[in-house]
């Protein structure tokens, strides 16, 4: 099986040289060579269109692309990671519930007060409401990416509805059934995640008599997340339910599910509207819906609003001090380095080496609006250069990072992709827990360096080996 590493700077992450694999791999690529490539990328897509494993909104979704060789991490390294990342994400529950309350991370001058008050996702109305710390951060779907040098580091935190839990662990079921032999019998399991995630959405509800009743709050056919939103609420035992099955009542929130009304304890949203205000301030219907339960101590919701605040792209400038700061300790995995452009220092000397850094909207999402300057056109550079000038506060710069790359299957043979890790925590109460793996996400065009699902990207099952 051919398979070319170039000396050209790029981390391979199953070779260590060309014909010269990593130890992780030395019993799994082997299986590979017992299949013919083109029919075992065509037995993976197979199940995944049998399972209805789509991603996309409505009659846009598309069988979810899954390749068919894992990602394989061994046991030492994926200790480093899952200690950063519970680190981590308890770091910025503090930080989001301090931004709610005292903000003691602002008047220590840590964290600038301009950087929370102009986040798209900071919401004045949960200030003084009681929510624990914890719950702003539940379900976290953290994006590592592994540069040159090998290391890993956080390119981005996502904590307000992140996607694809489900869909790795629809990668772990197709692949396992099309890879002749069987997988490494010390390979860690995804299930851990999903016992904590069932216990969250037990302990985030109030107080009361009985096991709560808990709803996943969905768009529907809409959401591009659809097929995890029936995956999640089937595997969970969770009424799926979208807004029109939801009203208020004496304070509180009922729903009608199968022809009986129910009063609803917590709610998991995994919906595209995840802002209590619109673009004018006013009330959006999720806000018009949600918000006075929650206030009334009636209700509780995971992700609890707000947390939007720790995953703002400015924010994730400052994650590294807000370890220091609340948990008194180092970070353990570094975030990949961010800039502050409305600090002009900083803005001009980025702005001097563009062709050097990624410019991203602060408030973006999936890959868009992003320009790579050591691959956008000299255009590209200069506009992007005008927006940041004429508005710093909305655009954030990151170093570039050579993302590692894979084998994938390309045809009938094996090709190299660039590779991002979405990893998840989950957190209830005082317990984190980091899903064994997650999902890596692959760009499925030659040298493509932006791997989201919504730009043209793919998924590979990813094995932790203990």
């Amino acid at each position: 099986m051919s398979y070319p590493v170039d000396d050209d700077g790029f981390y391979d992450e199953a070779y260590e040289a060309t014909g010269v694999l990593r130890p992780a791999y030395r019993d799994v690529l082997p299986l590979l060579t017992q299949a013919d490539l083109g029919e075992l990328a065509a037995s993976v897509a197979a199940g995944v269109e049998q399972l209805g494993a789509s991603f996309g909104s409505g009659a846009s979704a598309e069988p979810f692309p899954l390749d068919p060789v894992p990602r394989v991490l061994d046991g030492a390294e994926w200790s480093r990671i899952e200690g950063g990342l519970r680190q981590r994400v308890r770091a910025l529950a503090a930080f989001t519930a301090d931004v709610y309350g005292d903000r003691a991370i602002v008047a220590a001058g840590v964290v600038p007060e301009r950087a929370v008050e102009t986040c798209q996702y900071f919401e004045p109305w949960m200030i003084g409401v009681d929510v624990p710390a914890w719950s702003y951060t539940a379900v976290a779907g953290m994006d590592l990416v592994r540069g040159s040098e090998g290391l890993f580091s956080v390119l981005e935190d996502n904590l307000r509805t992140p996607s694809g839990i489900a869909y790795a662990s629809t990668a772990r079921a197709v692949v396992d059934a099309a890879l002749p032999g069987e997988p490494p019998a010390e390979r860690r399991s995804l299930a851990p995640a999903y016992d904590t995630l069932r216990a969250a959405l037990r302990e985030a509800a109030h107080d009361g008599d009985g096991e709560p009743y808990v709803v996943l709050l969905t768009d529907g056919p809409s959401n591009s997340a659809w097929y995890e939103h029936r995956q999640l609420a089937r595997r969970l035992g969770l009424a799926l339910v979208t807004a029109d099955d939801l009203y208020p009542s004496r304070g509180g929130l009922r729903a009608m599910v199968d022809g009986q009304s129910r009063d609803v304890d917590v709610v998991y949203r995994r919906t595209d509207e995840d802002r209590l205000r619109d673009e004018r301030g006013r009330a959006t219907w999720i806000a018009e819906l949600l918000l006075d339960p929650c206030r009334l101590g009636r209700l509780a919701c995971v992700n609890a609003f707000g947390g939007g605040v720790g995953d703002d792209k400015l924010v994730h400038a400052y994650v590294e001090a807000m370890i220091r700061f609340y948990l008194g300790e180092e970070p353990l995995i570094r975030s990949v380095p961010t800039f502050d452009m409305a600090i002009p220092s900083v803005r001009d000397s980025i702005l001097g080496r563009i062709d050097e850094v990624v410019v991203k909207p602060r408030a973006g999402h999936g890959g868009y609006g992003i320009v790579v300057g050591p691959h956008a056109s000299r255009e590209d550079r200069e506009r992007v250069a005008e927006q940041v000038r004429a508005d710093p506060e909305s655009w954030v710069a990151q170093e570039t990072v050579k993302l590692s790359r894979h084998p994938t299957v390309d045809g009938e043979g094996l090709a190299p992709r660039h590779v991002d890790l979405r990893a998840f925590v989950v957190t209830a109460g005082d317990h984190v827990e980091v899903a064994a793996g997650g999902l890596t996400r692959f760009g499925r065009d030659a040298g493509a360096l932006v791997v989201n699902s919504s730009q043209n990207g793919g998924g590979k099952d990813t094995w932790v080996l203990s």
